[in-house]
């Protein structure tokens, strides 16, 4: 009978908390749906190739393969200049007579595999069109001259291709494409759950109950718990680069400002969480709905592959911005000047929360 008591208490104080219910029934459903969204969305890879020095024949092999364009410039140089922009995924140029000169942007893996595929199957088509013109002209020529004409035909068999990638190398796989947007996410998952010992311990209820202004409470949260995860993404950021071997080809300060950004915007999030939520319980209910849509809808599944509402979500989430500036500045060596709004946004999100937070504490009290 005591056990049924306490049942019934229980049940009866989880009837009475929406906010309770709402997350436990409805969160799940509604995070469900947008994974379901993400992984049905068609991932085609697309890639566009720019090309010098090469043949008619071989240009237009190349353009004909699926999701394969192609951009023809008059130099070499030129090429390579549009790929140094990104403004194409990576280059074919003709050095010599059969030897040709591949470079990657390979910030992708999937459009390095694609581009290979595309300029071997190209080469192949245009090879097999060439022999038999040859063979057609052999057959109206003299056998004297005849011969002479096969054996330069036949001495175009054996080409020479040379790779070169701008970012990593051959071996470079979809994990180093995604790993900006790891970080990030490791460093915002941290800094972001970092106050839910303040909520269990009861430590902020106390802080409330004193005549400490919202405001300062609010700076020193964000003062203490900043500093612990600076360090922490200090290590994560190390970690990354020394441990697993990531090429950075921009500058390291660099990355460490935005992680360290993002760090302080998860932290302003974290606080604001668990100043609205009414216990720890609610607290680790609001995680996976503040924290799947963050690494999920942040650039591991490309966006133009999803609903346009997607894309609009993600401009709201800090680590969409974050990842974006990480990538320019690991993968394509971007300065400060190219990241300078993505590091503004993160700005603006850190204001935004500490505002909110003030703000928030009114329902506890008005000082």
């Amino acid at each position: 009978m005591r056990s049924l008591a306490i049942t019934k208490r229980i049940l009866t104080e989880l009837l009475r908390d929406k906010r309770t219910l709402a997350l436990l029934f409805i969160a799940p459903i509604l995070t469900m749906w947008l994974l379901s969204i993400m992984f049905s969305a068609t991932t085609d890879t697309h890639v566009t190739i720019g090309t010098a020095n090469l043949s008619s024949s071989l240009v237009k092999q190349i353009d004909v393969v699926k999701h394969v364009s192609v951009k023809t410039y008059a130099s070499a140089d030129q090429a390579d200049q549009a790929l140094k922009d990104y403004r194409i995924d990576a280059t074919v140029v003709k050095t010599s007579a059969n030897h040709y000169h591949l470079t990657f942007a390979n910030i992708d893996s999937a459009k390095t595999a694609l581009t290979k595929q595309a300029f071997q199957v190209a080469l192949q088509k245009s090879k097999a069109h060439q022999l038999a013109a040859t063979i057609q002209r052999l057959v109206a020529m003299l056998p004297t001259t005849a011969q002479d004409q096969f054996n330069q035909g036949t001495a175009s068999a054996t080409t020479h291709i040379k790779s070169t990638y701008r970012y990593e190398n051959s071996s470079t796989g979809y994990f180093t494409k995604i790993l900006p947007i790891l970080m990030g996410f490791f460093v915002f998952l941290i800094s972001g759950i970092g106050l839910l010992r303040e909520r269990s311990s009861g430590t902020l209820d106390r802080l409330l109950a004193t005549p400490v202004r919202r405001g300062e409470i609010v700076t020193g949260y964000m003062v203490s718990y900043g500093v612990v995860a600076i360090i922490q993404t200090l290590l994560i950021v190390i970690t990354t680069v020394w441990l697993l071997k990531v090429q950075i080809v921009g500058d390291l300060a660099l990355v460490f400002l935005i992680n360290i950004l993002l760090a302080l915007a998860a932290l302003a999030m974290g606080i604001f969480i668990s100043t609205f939520a009414s216990s720890e319980f609610q607290m680790m209910q609001f995680v996976p709905i503040v924290v799947m849509p963050q690494v999920f809808f942040s650039g591991i599944v490309p966006l133009d592959a999803l609903p346009n509402w997607i894309q609009v979500i993600s401009k709201i989430l800090p680590l969409t911005y974050a990842g974006n500036a990480m990538n320019d500045v690991i993968m394509k060596g971007q300065g400060v000047e190219s990241i300078a709004g993505g590091l503004g946004v993160l700005v603006l999100f850190i204001v935004f929360f500490v505002v909110l937070n003030v703000v928030g504490l009114k329902r506890y009290r008005k000082v």
